[in-house]
């Protein structure tokens, strides 16, 4: 007599077997998470000290604690400078630092597609942190966003790039280069502050300063739009 499986039976191998796969990929999840976890807080045991030392004073200078309760990098793309501030529970925002941008390819004007070799300008958070990269540390921007991608779907484009970084060194295609030193800065800061509270700008210019931006020629009609967004995110800072 040949063994033949009930349904019901099949139908509970078939389930168990979808949840060992679930769950293998749920266990194998978690444990990058956990290995990603500790390579970051080794960076931070290795750099924290020395980034503590050289912004105390800064700190000290603007009066809110280190760790900050929430911080904001504005880089700025014609002046070449990072602007980082800082807030306490309060969120009354004070100028910590400025870094030079070392390295940043294209020029003024949204990123459109992959291979433009734009830095993006808009509304961004830091999504994550990268303690392995090849430019020392890097911070993850979250490009493209929302409204990029929105944008993009209206346009029919479909193809616009990511990897997007703040990173160490001084050499870059799209991203921020900061130099080793800033980088450790911004990447301890990121860290003890939690992304969940990091916000980064990118702006054509200072708007606060500079009431015009001159984006280059292929710049599409928004432009003008997100230099909106942008000069009202900047009226807090």
């Amino acid at each position: 007599m040949k063994f033949k499986c009930r349904p019901p039976f099949l139908v509970l191998l078939i389930v168990v077997g979808c949840l060992s796969v679930f769950f293998g990929m749920q266990i194998r999840t978690a444990a990058t998470a956990v290995g990603h976890a500790r390579k970051v807080k080794a960076r931070m045991v290795q750099f924290g000290p020395c980034v503590e030392r050289r912004l105390k004073p800064d700190f000290l200078r603007v009066g809110v604690p280190f760790a900050p309760a929430y911080v904001t990098f504005i880089a700025f793309k014609r002046e070449r400078v990072m602007q980082v501030y800082v807030a306490g529970p309060d969120r009354r925002f004070h100028l910590l630092h400025t870094y030079p941008i070392l390295g940043a390819s294209g020029k003024l004007g949204p990123k459109l597609k992959e291979g433009d070799r734009q830095v993006p300008e808009g509304l961004y958070r830091i999504e994550s942190l990268n303690p392995e990269s090849l430019y020392h540390l890097a911070l993850r921007v979250n490009y493209p966003n929302q409204f990029d991608r929105e944008k993009a779907f209206r346009e029919g484009r479909d193809d616009l790039g990511g990897d997007i970084m703040v990173h160490g060194s001084s050499g870059s295609i799209g991203c921020l280069a900061m130099g080793d030193e800033a980088a450790e800065d911004l990447f301890v800061l990121s860290a003890l502050t939690g992304l969940e509270n990091v916000r980064l700008i990118i702006s054509p210019v200072d708007f606060r300063t500079n009431a015009v931006a001159e984006p280059h020629g292929n710049s599409p009609e928004w432009t003008q739009e997100l230099y909106d967004s942008i000069r009202t995110a900047l009226r807090g800072y």
